[in-house]
């Protein structure tokens, strides 16, 4: 698998295709756990296959610098950074 933490992913399956999230997670059974701070939180993120999402070449650096860390990370957080990772890849025009 070559999805780690703080990917950015894109869900190519499922009511939520076309949609980015960050990966917070991965579980024992191989599945990530991925949010995006609005529709789907960090108190209930979204169990998806792994073949079920497009991983797009980015890391949230927020992101994985709180998991190393072991900070909480809250929604706000994964807001902002899905949003930065958009202008990074030029899919968020200003």
């Amino acid at each position: 698998m070559d999805i780690n933490p703080a990917a950015l992913v894109e869900a190519t399956a499922g009511r939520d295709k076309g949609k980015l999230f960050a990966v917070i997670e991965i579980t024992g059974d191989n599945y990530l756990l991925v949010c995006d701070g609005k529709n789907r939180k960090v108190e209930n993120p979204k169990r998806k296959n792994p073949a079920h999402v497009r991983n797009l070449g980015y890391s949230l650096e927020l992101i994985k610098n709180k998991l190393n860390k072991g900070n909480e990370i809250n929604n706000s957080d994964i807001r902002k950074s899905i949003i930065q990772g958009k202008r990074a890849l030029g899919i968020l025009k200003e």
